[in-house]
């Protein structure tokens, strides 16, 4: 039982094999690391395959016999150079700036941190053959997703058969009058005319186009605003003007 249960952290990545893609314990001499809290399960890691093209192209970068790409990462790589050809320049010097910040580190330091991010690979993008820990069973995620049938839903008898599974309690006990509200705000619905945004911002934009002229924010009148500004020139013309100004009559006529 303590095997098995070693066997279940070391799958999740909590602690892996130093020398070894396989998330297993096994009962010999083999050396396991703990896994740094970063890169824990826990965290709800989801990373991308672009990460993961990083990851690989950093490999390729280090000349470390403990760092050569296996066959499968191999191939992986190849794929992913296929998937991201017209970022991959992108993804290199992402790769090779990584590669530049794990140079400066302590040998040890660089040696240690290497493993785990290899084992975090190696739980996300496991060994061909592998159980991939993370991914969630789809048996499981139809039975958390699928409604609770109720049996006492399922015993109601209605004219015309069984009531649907899918009615609530509180829906079997409402009062006629909020059904009858429901009714009508459906149908209100349905009266409701909709309009598409593009017809809404070309009638605001022929509005607008409209009443610049008339607009003092947007055109400045002549004579000034005498509600603005200090000038009277605006008012004495009116009281002059007999006949009605002609910009007057042209607002009239649509407005």
């Amino acid at each position: 039982e303590a095997l098995h249960l070693a066997h279940l952290m070391s799958s999740h990545g909590y602690f892996f094999p130093i020398d070894d893609h396989m998330l297993t314990v096994k009962a010999d001499g083999t050396f396991y690391r703990f896994q740094t809290p970063y890169f824990w399960p826990s965290n709800c890691w989801e990373p991308e395959n672009t990460d993961y093209a990083v990851y690989l192209c950093k490999r390729t970068m280090q000349n470390k016999t403990r760092l050569e790409l296996a066959d499968y990462e191999a191939e992986n790589l190849a794929r992913l150079q296929k998937m991201f050809s017209r970022k991959w320049e992108f993804i290199f010097m992402q790769a090779e700036a990584q590669a530049k910040v794990d140079k400066k580190r302590d040998k040890l330091e660089r040696k240690v941190l290497d493993s785990q991010e290899r084992a975090f690979w190696d739980v996300h993008r496991p060994v061909p053959g592998c159980v991939n820990t993370t991914e969630i069973d789809i048996k499981k995620a139809c039975r958390m997703n699928k409604p609770i049938k109720s049996a006492k839903h399922m015993q109601c008898a209605v004219p015309g058969g069984r009531i649907s599974p899918s009615v609530s309690e509180g829906d079997l006990n409402a009062p006629l009058e909020a059904l009858k509200q429901e009714i009508e705000k459906l149908k209100s619905r349905l009266d409701r005319r909709n309009v598409k945004i593009s017809k809404v911002s070309e009638s605001y934009l022929s509005y607008f186009e409209q009443y610049q002229e008339y607009d003092p924010f947007i055109s400045t009148p002549e004579p000034s605003n005498p509600w603005i500004s200090d000038s009277t020139d605006f008012w004495e013309l009116e009281k002059q003007t007999k006949d009605i100004p002609a910009r007057r009559v042209r607002r009239w006529a649509f407005s």
